[in-house]
């Protein structure tokens, strides 16, 4: 069902795109939109190997709910691991990209838990992370990603 990666030698081993994924700060997520024409935006998200899924958060309404209760199917990417190793005017990049099926979480108490997961990712320390989650916590909803396809490569930007 998902393609095989054309260019075989610049492809990095599951490991290094599931660590990819554990360090990378931001994602873009892309799904179907309006009209039929892709949208993608950028998120902040975890990576749950364990479950094997991505965790990011939003609202329960706009472009991107509503693209996802119209069509599951996402494609999310990251970009990160830059390493310069001949030139240092040409680094190399690594990318992963996921494919899977995403959800809204409607079990508030999962939600809610997800939430404090994702935040020790970004705060400093959990008392913020706690305050943070008081003030705007009632209005947040969690997204997940159950992955069905993980790639990666490394790529020398010249």
């Amino acid at each position: 069902m998902f393609r095989p990666m054309r260019r075989k030698a610049k492809e990095i081993d599951l490991q290094a795109a599931k660590e990819l994924l554990h360090h990378a700060r931001y994602g873009v997520l892309a799904v179907q939109g309006d009209g039929g024409y892709p949208y993608a935006v950028p998120v902040n998200f975890l990576y749950e190997e364990e479950n094997r899924r991505i965790v990011f958060h939003g609202a329960a309404a706009g472009h991107k709910a509503d693209a996802l209760r119209a069509c599951s199917r996402v494609c999310f990417t990251v970009v990160g691991s830059e390493t310069v190793k001949n030139e240092p005017w040409a680094p190399f990049v690594q990318s992963a990209v996921v494919f899977g099926q995403c959800r809204m979480v409607e079990d508030r108490e999962e939600t809610l838990r997800l939430v404090k997961k994702l935040a020790m990712k970004y705060y400093p320390d959990e008392n913020t992370a706690d305050m943070e989650i008081a003030s705007s916590g009632a209005a947040v909803r969690m997204f997940v990603i159950k992955i069905e396809h993980l790639s990666g490569k490394e790529v020398q930007e010249r």
